[in-house]
């Protein structure tokens, strides 16, 4: 149950990364160059196929401009 709770944070993590990004008009590989980070990994992350480190999480929100409190406002 617990690992069913954490992929569900892990997928709603990466949808609001994707609503952040379409919010800018930011394509995958336009994020991925601000945050220095690769596209295939943004494409990943948005899609909750993987757990994202801090430190990327990170290099997202600074590419967004924004705290990275900010991309955790979603309904667990």
């Amino acid at each position: 149950m617990d690992n069913q709770i954490n992929q569900n944070t892990v997928e709603k993590l990466g949808q609001k990364i994707r609503i952040e990004r379409q919010k800018r008009k930011f394509s995958q590989e336009k994020l991925a160059e601000f945050a220095d980070l690769n596209r295939n990994f943004i494409g990943m992350v948005e899609r909750g196929e993987t757990n994202i480190t801090v430190k990327n999480l990170e290099a997202i929100a600074n590419a967004f401009e924004i705290n990275i409190q900010d991309l955790f406002n979603f309904v667990i």
